[in-house]
């Protein structure tokens, strides 16, 4: 009667990982998930920052209706008492349990995680948690830092353990009660790595010598860039590695030799990352529920890591909004093995050579917005409706459409037009991102401003072949968006510049993506 639900979500992972075809990253664990899921190789978040796109995925509404853009309101009080995937799942029945970070925490989950609404029992947080900004790096001077690039040796660290190793000692230890109660149950667990502070156990970075780490392809600024699209970076700024680097605001650069730590560091996380949802999966494996279990693997957003003299997240580029996404659905995406045989055995990210292939590339483009639309379809449950054009008034809808139906390969067919960006009379779906802005130029406030500071918010577009961003005139007071008042326009097209750094906007007529934008 229904499967479980496996929900697990990483902080600020792009997708360098194998099955995405990264040939320097060590995640045999991810691959092995992803060679018996559907994988989606173009799937993007609503907003390239950490509270905006949880609420907007687990709501299953865009931010223009979460009216949340950074950390500082509350959904149900500001917008609407909109339903949550979870609150969906323990209305029909489900044990929903919260490991780590899933809602953001803070004011824009009601300092609960927003619950009872979402969860049956209060969420569990590491209690390692609190030190993540605590000065836990040790420096070639033997003291102790807050860096961004930490290695460190988790024996020396409080309580002689990391968040994300708790994370995953609690969520084996819900498996196991769930299996002895034989409760069917919604389990999200939220990975903090890749995250900064690069905080993770320094053995990983024996998996990347330095001299294998290179700069990103295009690690500066692009001549056409709009200076209201670029990120000044100011949390990284205030590690205390970067401090000392003394590097000129707002564009840097970092020196190249600091840029590779960076990107050695993220590396390292990540396979750090892995080890985690391998024992994850394992243990899966070992209440025998592999069977009975829907697994969904994403990222909040992603993370530059150089690409157009960027750090973090905060933009409307690919870097920033593009996500792994997978579904590991028995019977649908692998055939169902037999009792004892294992899914999903644990492999060392040390000594494991995996060529494992995703079961499926879907690359038609998708929105984790749809993710609560279609987990409800993959689980049986009755989809719920789509929202009506003003919805704050709607408790149970969403407005993102499940893509289930894009799980079948014969669905495949991606119309790609060669350097054209024909959204006229193209029917393939598009992503929608947003990003806020406080100013034309990049302000210490940039990355993160809040909502009273708001000023200019660009509304991008992602096709299968471009990325269109418009930056506009945004009132905060009363939400709205004026698009006779265009700040600035990008236009970059995919097949012919993939990184996006030669934006086209200003010799194309768009017309076309104006429309849809509207639409």
């Amino acid at each position: 009667d229904g499967m479980n639900v496996l929900f697990i979500v990483v902080d600020d992972l792009r997708p360098v990982l194998g099955c995405y075809g990264d040939k320097l990253v060590k995640s045999p664990n991810i691959d092995q998930l992803a060679s018996r899921s559907v994988v989606f190789s173009n799937a993007y978040a609503q907003q390239a920052v950490c509270a905006p796109s949880r609420v907007s995925f687990l709501t299953g509404r865009r931010p223009d209706t979460t009216r949340l853009y950074d950390f500082y309101s509350y959904w149900r009080v500001h917008a609407g008492n909109y339903s949550t995937m979870p609150q969906y799942f323990k209305e029909n029945g489900y044990m929903t349990l919260s490991v780590g970070k899933v809602f953001h925490p803070g004011v824009s989950s009601n300092h609960s995680d927003d619950y009872p609404y979402s969860w049956s029992i209060p969420p569990f947080h590491p209690s390692t948690e609190k030190y993540e900004n605590d000065k836990t790096c040790r420096g070639k001077d033997g003291k102790l830092y807050a860096n961004l690039v930490c290695p460190v040796d988790v024996t020396e660290m409080p309580g002689g353990t990391l968040p994300d190793i708790q994370s995953t000692e609690e969520a084996i230890r819900l498996l196991n009660v769930m299996k002895t109660n034989k409760q069917k149950f919604f389990l999200a667990v939220g990975y903090h790595k890749p995250h900064i502070p690069l905080r993770y156990p320094q053995e990983f970075l024996k998996l990347y010598p330095l001299e294998n780490i290179t700069l990103a392809p295009d690690p500066w600024v692009p001549a056409k860039l709009p200076s209201v699209a670029y990120n000044p970076w100011t949390d990284i700024r205030q590690r205390d590695d970067v401090k000392a680097l003394n590097v000129s605001f707002p564009y840097g650069p970092l020196p190249d030799d600091f840029q590779r730590q960076v990107r050695q560091s993220y590396y390292a996380a990540v396979s750090y990352l892995d080890m985690q949802v391998g024992l994850l999966l394992n243990a899966l494996d070992a209440v025998g529920l592999s069977n009975d279990t829907i697994i969904v693997f994403t990222a909040d957003h992603g993370w530059s890591l150089g690409e157009h003299g960027e750090w973090a997240k905060y933009s409307n580029f690919d870097v920033a909004t593009r996500v792994p996404l997978m579904f590991y659905v028995p019977g649908m995406t692998t055939s169902s093995v037999g009792q004892g045989e294992r899914v999903f055995p644990y492999l060392d990210p040390f000594n494991h050579v995996l060529g494992l292939a995703p079961q499926g590339q879907r690359k038609k483009v998708v929105e984790l917005v749809s993710l609560f639309s279609t987990l409800a379809e993959l689980a049986g449950l009755r989809v719920p409706p789509v929202c009506p054009e003003t919805s704050f008034h709607v408790a149970l809808c969403t407005e993102g459409a499940s893509i289930v139906q894009y799980f079948n390969a014969s669905e495949e067919q991606v119309e790609e037009e060669k350097d054209r960006c024909d959204v006229c009379f193209n029917e393939e779906p598009v992503a929608f991102s947003q990003y806020p802005r406080p100013a034309d130029t990049p302000q210490w406030n940039s990355d993160k401003p809040r909502l009273k500071d708001i000023r200019i918010m660009g509304y991008s577009m992602r096709t299968i072949d471009c990325r269109y961003t418009l930056w506009v005139r945004f009132n905060p007071s009363n939400f709205s968006a004026d698009f006779e008042d265009v700040h600035a326009g990008e236009l970059y097209m995919v097949e012919t510049d993939p990184n996006q750094d030669y934006n086209i906007y200003n010799n194309t007529s768009h017309g076309c993506f104006l429309k849809k934008i509207l639409g």
